[in-house]
């Protein structure tokens, strides 16, 4: 028993917002059908690196989903999904604002089939408003939500992440959003609801202080680097042998085990930086202080003392060291899996871990349209209307 079990789930999306909220869901048991287009399918089969024709992010992406490959622009392609609908618990859709309502398929539709049935709508700016109508990916949400700002060295334009934030952010608010409608319906509190995700505000949602500073104190948070601005000691530090650590030193008692690890004890008694008002004000001598000493050893050695000292701290891992860190490995992070064909792979394990109802992987993404004669069969649809479906282009 995985903890969605039982659960249906409609997803109409392509990429990564929609796809990612629904393929987290089907990770811990949901029952996931995936609609995609004919012909190519979801564009990021093709999307990254590929494998023999098909996108190693999409096997990942599209784990545990059914794939129905259907037409949307036809009259019967749309009446599936309704049929599909009355059984289903939630549906996420990450098409333009009112895109969905041009298909027949707008909430009133939805609702009216089933009343229990949840929408999940990721959209840019959101369902209202306006810039409702403007496309959106997640590289915008980024930048109109606040964290490009304030992203990279301050003598630098501002920098974007290596992978796709505002969507996975998105993707998780979306999620989060559906459990609580979920919640809400199987507890009989009420009848399903519509949740509206912005890529915008999943990212604003993050961005901690960042609007009472300004509002109250007319502060603008800049681009620090790698510090955590406000918040001292906490930076990225040089070692001997060219690598970089970083160290959050940043509570009162930790600070001081700090300052005797690195051999500055003076610093940890100084009543100046016994909190960390104190530490921000000075924290450029701070941060020269704890790069003067780790700038003499290796990163091992950095790492070895300050663990003893208890002191929060981390190499920068490229993929090559979380692929080979007993850590991960333990915890069941690095997955092995395999492809169609039968080629061996590596995926990422399933977050988060619970005692009861553990997550699973069932299957790597579907062939487009692999699952299409089983999810019709089971809308009782015999082989001879599944083929006359095939023959008048609305399914595949």
């Amino acid at each position: 028993m995985t903890a969605l079990s039982g659960i249906r789930v409609i997803e109409i999306g392509t990429l990564i917002a929609a796809p990612f909220a629904a393929r987290l869901m089907a990770e811990f048991g949901a029952e996931v059908i995936k609609i995609e287009s004919l012909g190519q399918g979801d564009p990021l089969r093709k999307w990254r690196k590929l494998h023999e024709g098909t996108s190693l992010w999409w096997y990942l992406q599209s784990r545990n989903k059914k794939s129905l490959a259907l037409n949307l622009k036809s009259a019967e392609g749309i009446a599936i999904v309704k049929q599909l609908a009355e059984s289903a618990d939630v549906l996420i859709e990450n098409l333009r604002p009112g895109a969905l309502e041009k298909l027949g398929l707008g909430w009133d539709v939805l609702h009216a089939l089933n009343p229990k049935l949840t929408l999940v709508r990721i959209s840019g700016y959101g369902q209202t408003g306006p810039y409702r109508d403007r496309p959106g990916f997640g590289a915008i949400g980024e930048a109109m939500g606040g964290v490009r700002y304030t992203t990279g060295d301050p003598q630098s334009p501002p920098a974007r992440m290596g992978v796709s934030l505002g969507d996975s952010l998105a993707s998780m608010h979306a999620v989060m959003g559906a459990l609580m409608s979920l919640l809400r319906v199987k507890t009989g509190q009420g009848d399903g609801q519509v949740v509206d995700v912005s890529l915008v505000e999943s990212v604003f949602n993050v961005m901690e202080s960042l609007v009472p500073e300004y509002a109250m104190l007319g502060h603008v948070r800049e681009r620090s680097g790698g510090a955590l601005p406000g918040i001292a000691p906490s930076n990225t530090y040089p070692t001997a042998d060219g690598g970089y650590v970083v160290i959050a030193g940043n509570s009162d008692p930790i600070f001081k085990r700090l300052m005797i690890a690195i051999g500055r004890p003076d610093l940890g008694e100084n009543p100046a930086f016994a909190h960390n008002d104190g530490r921000v004000a000075e924290c450029e001598q701070l941060d020269r202080a704890i790069s003067e000493w780790s700038i003499r050893l290796p990163i091992d050695a950095v790492l070895d003392t300050l663990e003893k000292a208890e002191v929060p701290a981390g190499r920068i891992y490229s993929v090559e060291d979380i692929v080979s860190d007993p850590h991960y490995q333990a915890r069941d992070m690095i997955l092995d899996a395999q492809l169609p064909g039968g080629a061996a792979v590596k995926m990422p394990g399933i977050v988060p871990k619970l005692s009861a109802t553990p997550g699973t992987v069932n299957w790597q993404g579907p062939s487009l349209g692999q699952h299409t004669q089983a999810v019709l069969g089971e809308l009782g649809l015999d082989e001879s209307a599944i083929q006359r479906l095939k023959n008048e282009g609305v399914v595949q």
